[in-house]
């Protein structure tokens, strides 16, 4: 809301006039009005009389709205209120609309009982606005009487048939004014090449907020520098929308983020149409066709190396590269997040941001590595405000606290219920003494020749992927299904200090009677141990089960088993992972898996990444079956594919 009785009405009229006139090149062929309009450098009329306002509001049966009135007092109307209204109406020609374009009816037909009040408003608002449009470009201006502020301030609605969009609202007829002042501008800063560039003392004063927030961003102040860039983005200013995109984009949004003016100049086409590419390759939906839009500007070489990014984004191949320290950073924070360690990647970028070195002038920040299939997923819109929090690229300022790690260090996350509530079941094989590359070869059985199938079942391990990626690719050529055979597809990486991990997160339905457990194969070798936990405690429909095995050096130490209510064991558990004082109540499912997980990880000292499980890109490959063959007599079923 803007004081109407504080905003110098005049002076902004007069600027506006000023800069529109200087706008016009002298060849301009004009109407007549419009030539007076130049000539005298106001595109405003005689100011209106108390006298005048009065007969208006007396005809109109209604006071109008502060902010209206105080224009009126310094012009009747207005010529060129944006790009598509050619005339404003003063005193004489403000009206009812009393749906004179019909639109009451259009809107009307969508509304049903279930309709919401502020709907039914939004239909009405065609029968009872005054309409202040003269001139326009089918575009209607409303000022809306039951839309009102404590100040007495009417809304004012736009609405363009052009537009499929509902009717814009604008805080009043000051906001509104202000509005189409800054379009006017916008649609001045977007000039061809053979026009005269638009250059005024508001351009400059912009221009030079547009610099300092440049600076302000790159010291690491980059929401006092957003709201900058974007006041001057709303002007049309030139570089305003390609830096805030930068800022947005590190905060997590990618809708609208085009990087204007900066993805077609070659200094920075490296770094920011990787990001661009990987934000299109996420909707399946979209056909390719479609990219060009993404990359606005693009010349035909351009798109041709858009789309041989798209397809190294696509297959995976794609690798975030940088120079210099920050570079050698980049690489060993890949290393980290492969494994799973989210946290220590992150924190080593952040260590190395003060030494990034910027493309040019208008690069504030390193964002080629959102598209990087490992790298992009350390991204958090909490992360993202402590990279740009961060001073760098040779500016000073006060460093960001560190934020606190994302992964809780433990096992008893997977209790909790997920977004979808899809985790409740799950089963994961941790293995100390060998490194996560070694699972595959403990674990996955070997096709003839030794090396693996072709499919994910061998010893080599897949590309990292998230689950769905690497569960989609693992299934869609595959031509045999069989009841009998649990071969899982499993993530790996380290499970903490001398620990590594395979994790499914999507396992068969638990078979006691055919369940054989990995934890001895995992356990092969002198000064290994392996830990196979299985659980379904929370599995919808199913009968809750648990399974625990511990194995040392290719032996199984001790094993439990809950299902059916029944506790089955073998070996020594010992007295910290005694199943009887979980499983003694077990109306709360919830609560004993939690506690059973706190047990495991205290007992053993590991724990699983949870945002690389979650959100990240992870190894994966496809074990032994966890089942045993079935047995003479027993029944199973196997679908094979032409």
């Amino acid at each position: 809301m803007t004081d109407s009785t504080a905003f110098d009405w005049r002076s902004f009229l007069l600027k506006w006039s000023g800069e529109w006139a200087d706008s016009l090149a002298e060849d301009t062929t004009l109407s007549e009005r419009d030539e007076a309009a130049r000539g005298v450098r106001w595109l405003g009329f005689p100011a209106a009389s108390e006298e005048r306002i009065a007969a208006m509001e007396k005809r109109l049966g209604r006071r109008m709205p502060p902010s209206y009135r105080e224009f009126l007092k310094v012009s009747d109307g207005w010529r060129h209120a944006g790009g598509f209204v050619y005339l404003l109406a003063g005193t004489e020609d403000a009206r009812w609309h009393n749906n004179a374009s019909g639109l009451a009816e259009t809107y009307e037909a969508y509304l049903d009982e279930t309709a919401e009040p502020e709907q039914r408003r939004e239909a009405d608002l065609w029968r009872r606005a005054l309409q202040l449009d003269v001139e326009s470009d089918v575009t209607r201006v409303l000022l809306d009487p039951e839309d009102v502020d404590e100040d007495g301030e009417w809304a004012v609605y736009t609405w363009s048939s052009w537009l499929a969009e509902p009717p814009a609202r604008h805080a009043d007829f000051t906001a509104f004014m202000l509005d189409v002042y800054r379009e006017f501008h916008s649609l001045q800063a977007h000039r061809s090449d053979e026009e005269p560039e638009f250059v005024n003392d508001t351009t400059r004063r912009l221009d030079a907020q547009v610099e300092e927030a440049r600076l302000e961003a790159l010291r690491g102040g980059w929401e006092q520098a957003a709201k900058a860039l974007d006041q001057a983005k709303g002007y049309g200013r030139p570089r305003a929308a390609g830096l805030g995109d930068q800022i947005r984009r590190l905060l997590g949004q990618a809708h609208q983020v085009y990087f204007d003016g900066l993805v077609t100049d070659p200094r920075y086409t490296p770094d920011l149409l990787p990001p661009l590419v990987a934000e299109h390759a996420k909707h399946s939906y979209r056909d390719d066709s479609t990219l060009r839009f993404q990359v606005r500007g693009a010349d035909d070489d351009l798109m041709a190396q858009a789309h041989a990014t798209l397809d190294r984004v696509r297959d995976g191949s794609y690798r975030y590269t940088e120079t210099g320290p920050f570079g050698e950073a980049v690489e060993r924070a890949r290393e980290l997040a492969r494994w799973g360690d989210s946290d220590g990647a992150w924190r080593t970028l952040m260590n190395a941001l003060p030494l990034w070195e910027p493309l040019g002038p208008d690069h504030l920040a390193p964002l080629g590595w959102l598209a990087d299939p490992v790298l992009g997923p350390l991204l958090t819109p909490e992360r993202g405000r402590e990279l740009l929090s961060t001073p760098r690229a040779g500016q000073t300022g006060e460093a960001p606290e560190p934020m606190a790690d994302l992964d809780p260090g433990d096992l008893a996350w997977l209790a909790e219920p997920d977004g979808g509530n899809s985790r409740t079941s799950y089963r994961f094989v941790l293995v100390e003494g060998a490194a996560p590359e070694e699972l595959p070869g403990r674990l996955a059985g070997k096709a003839e020749g030794g090396e693996g199938d072709g499919d994910g079942h061998g010893t080599v391990l897949n590309e990292p992927m998230t689950f769905w990626e690497a569960h989609d690719r693992s299934t869609r050529n595959r031509r045999e299904f069989s009841s009998y055979d649990d071969r899982p597809l499993m993530s790996v990486g380290r499970a903490g200090t001398g620990w590594s991990f395979a994790f499914d997160g999507r396992p068969a339905p638990f078979d006691r009677r055919r369940f054989v457990s990995p934890a001895p194969a995992a356990a092969a070798g002198a000064g290994t141990r392996a830990v196979v936990v299985w659980n379904g405690l929370r599995a919808p429909g199913g009968k809750p089960f648990f399974h625990l095995s511990v194995a040392q050096d290719g032996v199984e130490q001790y094993a439990f088993t809950y299902t059916e209510g029944e506790i089955q064991r073998s070996g020594d558990v010992p007295p910290a992972l005694e199943p009887s004082q979980f499983f003694g109540d077990v109306e709360d499912r919830a609560v004993a898996e939690r506690s059973l997980l706190e047990a495991v990880a205290r007992e053993f000292g590991a724990s699983l990444p949870r945002h690389a499980i979650v959100n990240g890109r992870l190894h994966t490959f496809t074990t032994r079956s966890w089942t045993r063959p079935p047995r003479h007599g027993e029944t199973y079923a196997v679908i094979r594919f032409g």
